[in-house]
């Protein structure tokens, strides 16, 4: 096995499994790449679905302020809406400075150092994992609403939700792209709907959904102070969740694939803002006050449509959005992972592409991580939601910093102002970050303060076990011309057949010197076997003498290794290979009959011994006689 301390390459693929990324521009490989339309279905769904609980958010929290406190939905939300301009910005120029993705990462590690970079990586991931797990459970939590029957299945249809995207993502970006964009337009089109119908609306239409819930509203507030309203700002910025993700995956993206990922994410930004500010609008213009048991989305769309068909159609649309919006997380996490790879912070496996451009290993790994979260949650939205998007935020306030250093050092025209917008960011979202880690730290967000560090340091360990495999191999160096050793193959064998003919073949044509070896037992059961053997072999004459190896315990790969130990001891200056003959049956059920021993003696001899390992096997086909 080949380990490369560069970007891996087609040395460390398997024959026939995965080739390395397609990167010419048009090529064949195009076609398994995403267009602008395409990457907003793939890379927005978690920003889409976060308007579905990022006003609630906003208004969860004033409300405690009674009616008085929703009076500033909407300059909470405006405000967070110009921060989403000055992301939306800042990640058009990530993505023109860094398009081979990275987001956040790679703009740490060229300007905040490597340290950074590894914060901002964790950061991305934990917020990745978590929102497969939330949107699914969210997603989840709204079927079970309508359907209370199936709440106590909800573990399960979690699971198989996550099971149902993932199988879609392994196909391919484009193809989960194209499998999502039907539900993608269903809920922004009901969305803008909902809004634009609204606003011509003197007052609600129903308010049947509410009925009968209690009120969440605080009483006799008249005064909110800053603190309240900076919970309020942190809360809402859920809804800036999935912002990133199209500066992560560029390189998934068809050529030209800068410009497509900077349309995505200004559409992406545009959407969302109208999003977010339309239903603020409503939430004053209804005078919408929290209930127990009924979202605000529900609520507005009540308000707007009436208890309809309509209002129907947008639950509907909101339940199939949030649990697809997990979606997001395998566009993204798979190419940061696969970068990651390449600097040797994650094993090179994750830098592997299969023949439709999908980081598979990423994507597996991704699925089996977030099934264990919805496992350990029970499928419960309220357990997973503290620890989300604190992650983000720290990548958000370390991508804007480090674009501010970008600007200093590149100095193009208009650098100032520029700079000025990202160090404004870093200063909104720094203040995010903090309020929402203080706010929600005893509910589960020390949880996420003490994986940070856990998964820095173990991208570092990770690179540090590639150094130490690069200075043993001495990569990088010119190695001594190579020379030709006398070749000795052992060749264990149980009993005469025709596969024991073609391994002794087989090593007399590899080595100069063959030796073949079976282990004994001294009990008297397997006496008549070993004599048997021996009175055949002398028979048979093959040229190679047979050596016995007797074992007490019936061992059969601590002899052989003992063996191979020895004979490299007293021929140090010969290659020892191990020849292990094997058959290979036509059917994979036949293959589950067989007793295995060529493994037994292949880990044995790997794990104690240096020789060169050789498996040679002989397949028995349908028709063979």
């Amino acid at each position: 096995m080949a380990i490369h301390l560069g970007k891996p390459t087609a040395a460390v693929q398997g024959p026939g499994q995965e080739e390395p990324p397609d990167t010419g521009a048009g090529g064949a490989g195009d076609r398994h790449k995403l267009t602008a339309l395409q990457g907003l279905a793939a890379l927005s769904l978690d920003a889409m679905a976060s308007v579905a609980y990022g006003p609630e958010s906003i208004v969860l929290v004033l409300a405690a302020a009674g009616a008085y406190g929703l009076g500033f939905t909407l300059p909470v939300t405006l405000a967070i809406a110009a921060l989403l301009a000055v992301l939306v910005a800042s990640y058009r120029q990530v993505i023109a400075a860094f398009p081979d993705g990275g987001g956040s990462y790679a703009v740490a590690k060229k300007h905040l150092g490597r340290r950074t970079s590894l914060v901002a990586a964790a950061s991305l991931i934990l917020d990745y994992v978590l929102n497969v797990a939330v949107s699914v459970t969210a997603g989840v939590a709204a079927l079970t609403s309508a359907f209370p029957g199936l709440h106590g299945q909800r573990v399960w249809i979690c699971l198989s939700v996550l099971v149902l995207v993932t199988a879609v993502n392994l196909r391919g970006v484009v193809d989960s792209a194209k499998a999502f964009l039907v539900p993608t337009a269903l809920f922004v089109g009901s969305i803008l709907a909902m809004i634009t119908v609204g606003l011509f609306r003197d007052g609600p239409v129903s308010t049947a959904s509410a009925a009968g819930h209690a009120s969440a509203l605080g009483e006799g507030a008249t005064t909110v102070g800053v603190l309240l309203l900076l919970k309020a700002f942190a809360a809402g910025c859920s809804a800036l969740t999935g912002v990133e993700a199209v500066a992560n995956a560029v390189p998934s993206f068809r050529a030209p694939a800068a410009r497509r990922a900077q349309r995505t994410e200004v559409a992406l930004g545009v959407l969302l803002g109208v999003m977010l500010i339309g239903l603020s609008i409503l939430i004053g213009r209804f005078h919408l006050q929290p209930v127990e048991g009924v979202t605000v989305l529900a609520q507005l769309a009540d308000a707007s449509f009436g208890h309809n068909a309509a209002f129907y159609v947008v639950q509907f649309a909101t339940m199939v959005l949030l649990a697809l919006a997990a979606n997001t997380s395998f566009g993204g996490l798979p190419v940061l992972m696969s970068l990651l790879a390449r600097d040797n912070h994650l094993p090179h496996v994750f830098a592997l592409k299969a023949d439709r451009q999908v980081h598979r290993h990423g994507v597996v790994w991704l699925a089996l991580v977030s099934a264990v979260l919805l496992v350990f949650s029970g499928g419960d939205t309220n357990t997973l939601v503290p620890l989300f998007a604190i992650g983000v935020f720290a990548g958000f306030t370390i991508c804007q910093v480090g674009m501010v250093l970008h600007w200093r050092g590149e100095r193009p025209k208009g650098w100032q102002g520029k700079a000025a917008l990202n160090g404004f960011g870093a200063v909104l979202t720094g203040v995010a970050a903090v309020v929402v880690t203080a706010t929600k730290f005893t509910e589960g967000a020390w949880l996420i303060v003490l994986a940070l560090p856990l998964i820095v340091l173990g991208f570092e360990k990770v690179q540090r076990a590639y150094v130490e495999i690069g200075e043993r191999l001495e990569l990088g160096r010119v190695p001594q011309p190579p020379h030709r050793a006398r070749s000795l193959v052992v060749v264990p064998v149980s009993g005469l057949s025709k596969l024991t003919c073609q391994a002794l073949t087989a090593a007399r044509s590899l080595g100069d010197e063959v030796r073949a070896v079976t282990v004994t037992h001294p009990a008297p059961e397997d006496r008549e076997a070993v004599e048997a053997l021996r009175r055949d072999w002398e028979l048979w004459k093959p040229g190679v003498e047979l050596t016995e190896l007797s074992s007490d315990t019936r061992s059969l790969g601590r002899p052989l290794s003992g063996y191979v130990r020895e004979l490299a001891r007293t021929h140090p200056d010969a290659q020892v290979t191990v020849l292990i003959p094997e058959t290979e049956p036509a059917h994979l059920w036949q293959r589950m009959l067989q007793n295995q021993r060529g493994s037994v003696v292949a880990h044995a001899v790997r794990r104690d011994t240096d020789a060169v390992i050789c498996r040679l096997r002989f397949r028995i086909t349908d028709g063979a006689r």
